[in-house]
């Protein structure tokens, strides 16, 4: 049941952006019922890390299109990007780490854990927070200061409602009693 927890909240958040994805899902489900969890968790494992990988690719076509670039900015820009979203990933693995740990312990989870994941949830939030602000002078480097508002205001919508897909899949803290 926590296995399918973690899948079915990770999974949920990419979902919404690939059909294509849908279908692989529903295959890792089926696999993650015949014997061997740890065989099971690789699969799932697997899985994430491609729906992540299909949401990042998504994630930057949005973006360009919808950033209006000139062909010098995007040369100067598409670089730029690729590191912060590199950067991104190394904060969102954490993230995903949170969660699969939440999933492991949820049923059971005590105060002190509960508050753990709290506090470390809202340090990644922050770190988030954190890259998004280093990168605006860099950003600016490359392009103008509208674009670069243009830019976090698309990336932030996004990431908005990956964020509300994921986290309607998580069940409450309070339902596990």
């Amino acid at each position: 049941m926590k296995k399918t927890l973690v899948a079915v909240a990770l999974l949920a958040g990419a979902l919404a952006f690939s059909p294509r994805l849908r279908a692989q899902s529903g295959a890792s489900t089926q696999s993650g019922t015949q014997p061997g969890a740890q065989s099971s968790q690789a699969g799932i494992d697997q899985d994430i890390q491609m729906l992540r990988l299909d949401i990042r690719s998504k994630k930057k076509q949005m973006v360009a299109a919808n950033l209006k670039l000139t062909d010098s900015e995007a040369t100067k820009f598409w670089p730029v990007y690729d590191q912060y979203t590199a950067d991104l990933v190394k904060i969102n693995d954490e993230k995903y780490a949170l969660i699969k740990e939440y999933a492991d312990k949820w049923g059971s989870l005590t105060d002190d854990q509960a508050l753990s994941l709290t506090n470390r949830a809202l340090g990644v939030d922050e770190k988030v927070a954190q890259l998004r602000i280093r990168y605006v002078p860099i950003f600016n480097k490359v392009i103008p200061g509208t674009k670069v508002a243009t830019f976090y205001q698309i990336e932030r919508r996004i990431q908005a409602v990956i964020d509300l897909q994921l986290s309607s899949q998580l069940p409450l803290v309070q339902a596990q009693e």
